[in-house]
């Protein structure tokens, strides 16, 4: 058999790190050339690690997009940091995503003292990106400023908004990888099924259009995705809320605020699987679910094995 030191190929997988918001799930979409996972202008949008898979001639990349890590407030938070730095601890290179229109944050200071304390001599590349946003001088001092909390990594400049040096981006982190056979077929871009990217565009919906307290306290179960033949996919859905007055915020007058989440969901769940979507969407209220760990378990919230 060859071995993988002799092999041309390369095969790995990069772990996609950042505090909440600055843009992992936007550049891992924009890499891939297609929606795979939710994005919104709230914090925490991604809750589980999602793979976005990049098939070259010469090699596979595996982006392994995580959760922002951020300090936790209940259960949920601490199970959705452990994914991330479960990625960090598994993954053959990082990539830490920041935000350059802004000064770094507590929480990016976090993710470098987490970097260092996970101790692993594996490449770091720090992505900063938006600089579509910033003057010349802002972007100047603040990469400045990521380089002196991640001293040792390389840095690059990136929009993902604007596709700013992504190819760039790439050619690099090919370098990067390890000598090895393909970890899937070429024309896969994702590990997830398309009735679970369903429930994230569902809960990206439900994010666009709800006020401040109610987007973090709501998790979706997909009931239902079956085949109509010709008349495309039949998709059940509920929402899960914390309390009851988040019920009547997210139902709305009418029902109308749920139709509106409803009918943007049904857009982008159409545009991922290609085909017509009939969707109907309720509404339930689970008291306290982000701190229920048999809750938790049930929406496979795995944390540390």
């Amino acid at each position: 058999m060859e071995n993988a030191d002799d092999f041309e190929f390369k095969a790995g997988f990069v772990a996609v790190a950042g505090r909440p918001n600055v843009g992992k799930s936007t550049l891992v979409n924009a890499l891939l050339g297609q929606k795979i996972a939710a994005v919104s202008p709230r914090p925490q949008t991604t809750r589980k690690q999602q793979l976005g898979i990049i098939t070259r001639d010469e090699a596979q990349i595996i982006f392994v997009d995580t959760p922002g890590l951020h300090f936790e407030k209940h259960k949920l938070g601490g199970l959705m940091n452990a994914e991330a730095v479960l990625a960090l601890e598994e993954d053959d290179v990082i990539l830490v995503v920041v935000d350059v229109s802004e000064e770094p944050q507590d929480e990016d200071k976090l993710l470098a003292d987490t970097i260092r304390d996970v101790n692993r001599s594996i490449p770091v590349v720090v992505g900063v990106n938006k600089v579509d946003l910033v003057s010349a001088e802002e972007r100047e001092a603040r990469v400045q400023a990521y380089q002196e909390l991640f001293p040792a990594a390389e840095i690059l400049e990136i929009s993902a908004a604007t596709g700013e040096n992504l190819d760039t981006l790439i050619d690099y982190l090919v370098d990067l990888l390890p000598a090895g056979y393909p970890f899937y077929p070429p024309d896969q871009v994702t590990d997830s099924y398309e009735r679970d990217i369903a429930s994230d565009l569902i809960r990206e919906a439900a994010l666009l259009h709800l006020r401040d307290e109610v987007p973090h306290g709501i998790a979706v179960r997909i009931d239902q995705y079956t085949e109509r033949g010709d008349k495309g996919a039949y998709v059940e859905a509920t929402l899960f809320v914390e309390r009851d007055s988040q019920k009547g915020i997210v139902i709305g007058k009418g029902g109308r605020q749920l139709k509106v989440i409803g009918t943007t969901a049904r857009k982008e769940i159409e545009a991922m699987s290609g085909r017509k979507v009939f969707l109907q969407l309720r509404v339930k209220v689970q008291k306290n679910w982000r701190n229920d760990e048999g809750f938790l378990r049930r929406f496979n919230f795995r944390g540390r094995s």
